[in-house]
């Protein structure tokens, strides 16, 4: 889940933008907020060292808030109405990723879903969602919530990412407590005796964690991580590279109110009973692709050669015709070569089938390849 650029004229900052500045970024603007693309460090080094060490992101531009009931069963089935996720079935401390859907089956947006674990706040679930999206979100949820139950939006929030294989162990040493964390659970804890909310999950593909903290103390919070000589700030150009090799869409270019889950390849949001009960927009296309196949996929592509296939390329079967177009694509530092992902008709998305992209007005051969393109890591806790 990420967002689109844009290029308002006044952009906001986040509470990290003075650190930002102080480390050497190259500030840009990003979803109505300038925001730092890379450090002096660079984004091919950014991206290896996150897949090596841990990498510091700030997220603060994404939309935090709560929707707030009586208990959880109320909020529960509110978030329902909009989305084909199961939280009635969400256990206290869990996270689950959902998707806004519209009547018509498309995506409003992608966002995760918290359940605090504390049983004081039954009744609420923690949103976070796209920067871009979040008045369209906030708007949307707002005006399709039943009595009882209200959206509260938290803009006094920071939100640090900290991904990478060595992002538990330098986690550990400031906050004991989330060593033992599993992959898509959440507490409420202190790092250095800040009060935070942490979830061990993310965007890279990689271990590691997202820390929701107050935006007064998002700054120390973070001048503390990067004290460790295991951690370095990492910018949004990175954060892209790490995002496309673990096949994660990016809103707005991926998925937009005109593909659907099953066409974006996003099945693991449909719940099982969701899936069988509907009951959520969209739920006929939805229903219907499940059971019948989608005309078109989300697939993995591998370009021959060193030229990468960026965004609108045209997708071309054997016979020179168009079967598709290039959503996102770029250079995979770990993946060693350039990667893509796109749409094509179902026909064509099989693993090994052969395509060609249209670069720059050559023909440039390719193969349809199964995603993520580098393995994920995330943390699966022993039992």
């Amino acid at each position: 889940m990420a967002d689109s650029a844009t290029t308002e004229d006044i952009l906001l900052e986040t509470p990290l933008a003075g650190l930002h500045r102080e480390l050497g970024a190259r500030m840009v603007p990003f979803a109505g907020y300038s925001m730092p693309v890379q450090y002096p460090l660079g984004i091919l080094s950014e991206h290896n060292w996150t897949r090596d060490s841990a990498g510091l992101f700030d997220v603060s531009h994404m939309g935090q808030a709560y929707l707030v009931g009586p208990d959880h069963a109320t909020t529960a089935r509110a978030l329902e109405a909009l989305t084909p996720g199961d939280f009635l079935a969400l256990a206290p401390g869990r996270v689950r990723y959902t998707l806004l859907t519209t009547p018509e089956g498309g995506i409003i947006d992608d966002l995760m879903v918290t359940r605090s674990a504390d049983p004081s706040e039954d009744g609420t679930l923690y949103l976070v969602v796209n920067a871009g999206r979040k008045a369209i979100d906030y708007a949307h949820i707002a005006a399709n919530l039943p009595e009882g139950v209200q959206l509260e939006i938290a803009g006094q929030l920071a939100l640090i990412a900290l991904q990478g294989p060595k992002a538990a162990e330098v986690l550990a040493r400031h906050c004991p407590d989330s060593a033992a964390m599993g992959f898509m659970t959440a507490i409420r804890t202190t790092i250095d005796g800040i009060d935070c909310h942490i979830s061990r999950s993310g965007y890279t593909g990689e271990d590691g964690y997202e820390i929701s903290v107050v935006e007064d103390h998002a700054e120390p919070l973070a001048r503390a991580l990067l004290a460790e000589p295991e951690v370095e700030p990492i910018g949004l150009g990175a954060r892209d590279s790490l995002r496309l090799e673990a096949g994660l869409c990016l809103y707005g270019h991926d998925i937009d109110e005109a593909t659907s889950p099953v066409e974006a390849d996003l099945g693991f949001a449909l719940a099982k009973r969701r899936r069988a009960e509907g009951g959520f927009p969209g739920a006929e296309r939805i229903q219907g692709e499940l059971a019948d196949g989608p005309a078109q996929l989300r697939v993995g592509i591998k370009p021959e050669g060193r030229a990468p296939a960026r965004e609108g390329a045209e997708i071309r079967d054997a016979a020179g015709r168009q079967i598709g177009i290039v959503t996102s694509g770029g250079f995979g530092p770990t993946a060693g070569g350039p990667i893509a992902m796109g749409y094509v008709a179902a026909e064509h998305a099989a693993p090994g089938t052969p395509v060609t992209l249209v670069v720059r007005g050559k023909d440039l051969a390719a193969t349809v390849v199964p995603m993520p393109f580098v393995p994920h890591r995330y943390f699966r806790k022993q039992a």
